[in-house]
């Protein structure tokens, strides 16, 4: 209540018609709508503000040789204006002519210094949740200065500042010290600031419109250089040891397609979605030779070589004063030395680049070099010769950019994304090593949106994509790549890591690895690891990195160990912090999730959903002994050897066996599979041989049954004519179906485990999806599925809205059964228009 009443009394004083406390007296009109949208949001409001200004102020001096008297304070605006200026406004004020007023006619001597200064706003917050979402949308605008300033146990107050300013002495009432020209030459400069003051504003209040904010919006608002995005210098950081940024915090998550959302305790859509949390700890890397200092960077690159050392080059940061840097460092983790390797005629110092390594040659590309100077040039540097040289890509396509990504397949390298000033890339681009050419790769299938600031890694021909940031949002997504058919595929994100971007990716064996990034918060001290083969999703949680920012750092593999260089934040309170490089023994972390404990953990959703199937298909005909049958009730009983059912299906799933078929009989066998359950569905179906053959996983009791197929009996060949009814076919017979047909049986090398869904709107919608394609009605109608309902003991009662369509009445006794399935109900009901329920059906 403190926080509404004072928001209450501020906004009252600011609609008031008295001056305000401010030297003006009143609020600068420019940013009038600003203030107006962040006031309109019941988590904030402005205490005082300035929407910059150029100004000449004169400030009295003392001499020297008073020693006698305080020191003078305050001072007087010669000149202020809050919008662009000519020169003829100021210098009558400095050089008078005899028609013209000198500048200070008091006896007292004043100093005089030109000034520009951009805006700034102080926004008190309701919680320290809402302040750092506000500080982050600043920072994001190009408010890079931008942090908490006040944090107590009533109120958080944060400063929204940038560091565009400028400040020249001319010299005092007595002399100046600068000429006519010189002047305006200060005042085009200040011109200069006072529009990239005006088009990060109109940035930061589009910004706050598109998050839920009210206000008026400015319709003229350009867009700043390198858009709504964080800077390279600065990267999103918080100022409070707390450094949980929520995202979309103000309600306007998005949830299933891959855009940033809340999520306060995990990454992972649910905790029995993946096995139960590791903890990991790391151990800081211990240097010698060159300073560790060497290594306080963000934005650099690195790239492993000889699977011992790491090869770091360029970023910001370093030793002395924080800047762009043209370092080479070569990091042996054997001995732990560090040792800087100089060399003539090396690239200029930059930051997000990308270095690739391909052979005994790390190759450079691209960067920023400084706010106007975006690159595309390829450096080489040759580890043996110890030589930096500039390749000359003749009529190159590719566009200079920075904070892109890039992997190795092969001789060639691959880039994706990125941006240069206002321009976000979706192009893919590779060069070849071995002729220097850039080409443009024409893809298809489903494209990656615009974005840079993402992560990109190779596994064998095939090139992950995730996160990023498109100028709006962070991301979530996980897309592949094919090299060799060029095809883009989106792949499922159940139980992935949140959206973000500025992160860092890895392969290790057949796991994909994302560590750090921002928006920065506790998950972002876990590290999400992705098994390629069964594409499965595990969290570890990283337990002692305490305050390291891993934003913008670089991860590498060096044997079994996960290096982690760089990484941090510059905070407008505590100033520049970067990360101190650490090392995570991931050998032992890979045996840990591969044990046969874990290992039931992923497979019991697979296992679930496959008894869940059988329980549909209701199997009644010839179960061989060691089969586990169906009751009435849909539950399952021990079988003749007492074993029980869950064993026997987690043991089905760890057989990893195929039945390869040509394709032309593969709709045939899957039916038969079906039908006498010896499909494993925990599995996907995989084609070989360039999607001639089809391999469907199979149950350990079917390939049991394979082997002892000579003593079930034979039937003639005609069975295997086209249009044999499945409901008269025995064991036997479909056994030797499947051999007439050339079914041969083979280790599953591609284990490829289904994942079942979640949440019983997820459930009902693939089922429900699933039976419509059977029937052959219109996907449509899932549209009218209802995504909300009520539980009355044991009945669920659906909304009047759902099922309304007549279409649903063809496939009514199947469709209920299924709904109360998917929703765990044993009875249906519907709302009607005279709110009481209509039953539906009984499960």
């Amino acid at each position: 209540m403190e926080f509404e009443k004072r928001k209450a009394a501020t906004l009252a004083s600011i609609n008031s018609p008295e001056p305000d406390k401010s030297p003006k007296g009143n609020i600068d009109a420019p940013i009038i709508p600003l203030l107006n949208t962040l006031n309109s949001h019941p988590s904030y409001f402005t205490t005082s503000s300035c929407s910059g200004r150029i100004s000449i102020l004169s400030t009295p001096t003392n001499p020297f040789n008073n020693h006698t008297r305080k020191k003078a304070k305050g001072g007087k605006w010669v000149f202020i204006s809050h919008d662009p200026i000519q020169p003829h406004l100021v210098l009558p004020l400095l050089f008078p002519t005899e028609s013209t007023q000198k500048v200070n006619e008091l006896t007292q001597l004043h100093s005089l210094v030109f000034r520009f200064e951009p805006l700034i706003i102080a926004v008190e917050c309701k919680d320290i949740e809402s302040a750092q979402f506000l500080v982050s949308l600043a920072i994001s605008c190009g408010f890079r200065e931008s942090g908490i300033t006040s944090v107590n146990k009533k109120r958080v107050i944060i400063a929204i500042r940038c560091s565009i300013r400028l400040e020249v002495p001319l010299g005092d009432t007595d002399k100046l010290m600068v000429s006519p020209e010189y002047v305006e030459y200060l005042v085009m400069l200040a011109n200069e600031k006072m529009e990239t003051n005006k088009k990060r504003t109109d940035i930061f209040l589009d910004a706050l419109l598109k998050n839920g904010f009210l206000g008026t919006h400015i319709s003229n608002g350009e867009l700043l250089d390198n858009g709504k995005v964080e800077c390279d210098e600065v990267p999103v950081c918080f100022n409070t040891k707390e450094s949980e940024f929520l995202e979309n915090s103000l309600g306007n998550g998005v949830s299933g397609n891959g855009n940033a959302k809340r999520r306060d305790l995990d990454d992972s859509c649910s905790g029995s979605e993946v096995a139960p949390e590791i903890n990991l700890h790391t151990i800081k890397l211990v240097i010698s030779g060159e300073s560790i200092e060497r290594l306080f960077l963000w934005g650099h690159s690195a790239s492993t070589l000889d699977n011992k050392k790491v090869l770091i080059f360029g970023g910001f940061g370093g030793i002395g004063r924080h800047a762009r840097r043209d370092d080479l460092l070569l990091l042996d983790l054997e001995s732990g030395r560090m040792e800087l390797i100089d060399v003539l005629d090396a690239p200029c110092p930059r930051v997000g680049h990308t270095s690739s390594m391909i052979g005994d040659s790390m190759y450079v590309i691209g960067g920023r070099a400084d706010p106007l100077n975006i690159l595309n040039d390829v450096w080489v540097f040759n580890v043996t010769k110890k030589d930096w040289r500039l390749l000359e890509c003749s009529d190159s396509p590719f566009l200079p950019r920075h904070r892109h990504a890039a992997a190795t397949v092969g001789s060639r390298i691959y880039i994706f994304g990125g941006i240069q000033n206002d321009i976000t890339f979706s192009s893919l681009y590779v060069i070849d090593t071995q002729n220097f050419e850039w080409s443009e790769v024409q893809v298809q299938g489903e494209l990656p949106c615009a974005r840079h600031s993402h992560s990109m890694a190779a596994y064998g021909t095939r090139l992950f994509v995730f996160g990023g940031y498109d100028g709006q949002k962070a991301l979530g997504d996980l897309y592949s790549f094919d090299v060799k058919t060029c095809l883009w595929k989106k792949e499922k994100m159940i139980g992935g890591p949140a959206a973000k971007f500025s992160h860092s990716m890895f392969i290790y064996k057949k796991y994909l690895g994302i560590i750090g990034g921002c928006p920065v918060s506790q998950q972002n001290q876990r590290l999400s690891l992705l098994n390629l083969e069964s594409h499965l999703w595990k969290h570890i949680t990283i337990s002692s990195i305490g305050e390291g920012l891993f934003v913008r750092s670089t991860a590498n593999i060096v044997d079994n160990d996960l290096i982690m260089i760089g990484g941090g934040a510059a905070c407008y309170a505590f100033g520049t912090k970067f990360s101190e490089p650490v090392k995570l023994d991931l050998l032992p972390l890979i045996s840990l999730i591969e044990s046969p404990m874990h290992l039931h953990e992923e497979n019991k959703h697979a296992i679930y959903q496959e008894e869940e199937t059988m329980r549909e298909m209701n199997i009644s005909s010839c179960f061989p002994q060691n089969e586990v049958e169906p009751v009435n009730n849909g539950s399952f009983h021990q079988n003749s050897e007492g074993r029980d059912s869950g064993i026997a299906r987690s043991q089905m799933v760890a057989s990893h066996w195929v039945i390869r078929l040509k394709r032309k009989d593969a709709k045939m066998a899957k039916d038969m599979l079906k039908k006498f359950g010896w499909l494993d569905l925990g599995r996907k179906v995989h084609s070989q041989d360039d999607g001639k053959d089809i391999c469907f996983p199979v149950t350990e009791n079917f390939c049991s049954l394979f082997n002892q197929r000579n003593s079930l009996g034979d039937v003639p060949e005609s069975v295997c004519q086209e249009g044999t009814p499945m409901k008269d076919t025995c064991i036997s017979t479909a056994l030797n179906i499947l051999i007439e047909c050339g079914a041969t049986i083979l280790a599953d090398e591609i284990i490829r485990v289904k994942k079942a869904s979640h949440s019983p709107f997820k459930v009902m919608t693939e089922a429900v999806a699933s039976l419509l394609s059977d029937r052959g009605l219109p996907l449509q109608l899932l549209e009218e599925l209802p995504s909300r309902w009520e539980r009355l003991g044991d009945i669920v009662v659906l909304p009047i809205t759902s099922f309304k369509d007549s279409a649903w009445d063809l496939i009514g006794q199947e469709l209920w059964f299924m709904v109360a399935k998917s929703l765990g109900a044993h009875r249906l009901a519907r709302q009607n228009f005279c709110n009481t329920v209509n039953s539906l059906s009984d499960s």
